[in-house]
């Protein structure tokens, strides 16, 4: 009886979250049911209420509520500020998959099934390393499972701040030209996003179309510069909107602009650079140097090893 419970304990939670994750990607403002019934108003046919709601499949009859239910007490347990500031993480990672902050901390709780199943396979195989050592492989396999969606964001927003900084020069230069040709600022903008396919080409793309859903265009570019994160786009902001308030040359600005970033883009190469013999210390150490210990000690051992057989032959003798 211990044997089934330990199985169906991981079972339970996987599926739970599962289905909180469905309920999560569900939208809340669509009724299965309504659109159901307007199909049939549509095809001019009369069914009850029950008939319309069995003719749906079992999934949008049974799977989806329980979903949605297990996602709203998802939301009501999750801290605001939590939800915020995790938010604010996937706006800087540009919103990988299309999450949202809460489908986010259900898949932290999967750390806890790593736990639990580890110490199942404990108890399915008594034998095993999990059954003699299951607590002291649960407890990481649990915390590594929590923290592993914060460490695949933080990567993702590394990435891309990365790409982004390579691509600020050429794009500024795009954007020079386009405004000494005389396009204003934001069909400068526009023909950057038009012209390239990147995460800032796209971030300018959003920069245009809240401006076209009538949002002021400093308050447009300062909300870029803090989803994306960084120190180079928030000067460039700042240096635009000056120039803006102040009436400086634009095309001037974006020059100076340029040449700093595409300064600031070699700094940060030569940082690089300069950090790699550091960072190789690691993998010489663990795969070169025994291979080099290898392949110069082993004539030396065989040699010992000959010289040393042909002594003891050489004295029994």
């Amino acid at each position: 009886m211990s044997l089934l419970l330990w199985i169906l304990i991981p079972l339970v939670v996987i599926g739970a979250i599962v289905l909180i994750v469905i309920g999560l990607r569900t939208p809340q403002n669509k009724d299965p049911l309504q659109d159901r019934l307007a199909e049939f108003m549509s095809r001019g046919e009369t069914a009850s209420l029950e008939e319309i709601e069995l003719s749906q499949p079992f999934v949008e009859r049974v799977i989806y509520p329980m979903a949605r239910r297990l996602g709203e007490l998802a939301l009501r347990i999750t801290p605001q500020n939590a939800i915020q500031q995790v938010g604010k993480k996937l706006d800087m990672a540009g919103n990988p998959g299309r999450i949202d902050p809460t489908m986010f901390f259900a898949f932290r709780f999967l750390g806890i099934p790593l736990g639990l199943i580890v110490l199942a396979l404990g108890k399915i195989l008594p034998n095993s390393l999990f059954a003699s050592k299951g607590l002291l492989i649960a407890i990481p396999a649990s915390i590594l499972g929590f923290y592993l969606p914060d460490l695949l964001l933080k990567a993702k927003i590394d990435r891309r701040q990365d790409s982004i900084r390579k691509a600020m020069p050429d794009a500024l230069d795009l954007l020079t030209i386009c405004v000494e040709a005389g396009l204003g600022f934001e069909a400068a903008m526009a023909k950057v996003y038009e012209k390239w396919d990147n995460e800032l080409a796209r971030a300018f793309g959003r920069v245009i179309r809240e401006i076209q859903l009538g949002k002021v265009r400093r308050e447009a570019m300062r909300d870029m510069a803090e989803r994306l994160g960084i120190t180079e786009m928030t000067s460039f902001v700042a240096a635009v909107i000056q120039s803006e308030q102040l009436g400086v040359s634009m095309a001037q600005v974006l020059r100076i602009q340029s040449d700093q970033m595409r300064i600031r883009r070699r700094q940060i190469a030569e940082e690089k650079a300069h950090s790699a013999p550091i960072k190789m210390l690691l993998p010489m150490g663990i795969f070169i140097f025994p291979s080099i210990c290898i392949v110069l000690m082993t004539p030396a051992i065989l040699i010992l090893i000959k010289s040393n057989a042909g002594a003891v032959f050489s004295g029994g003798g």
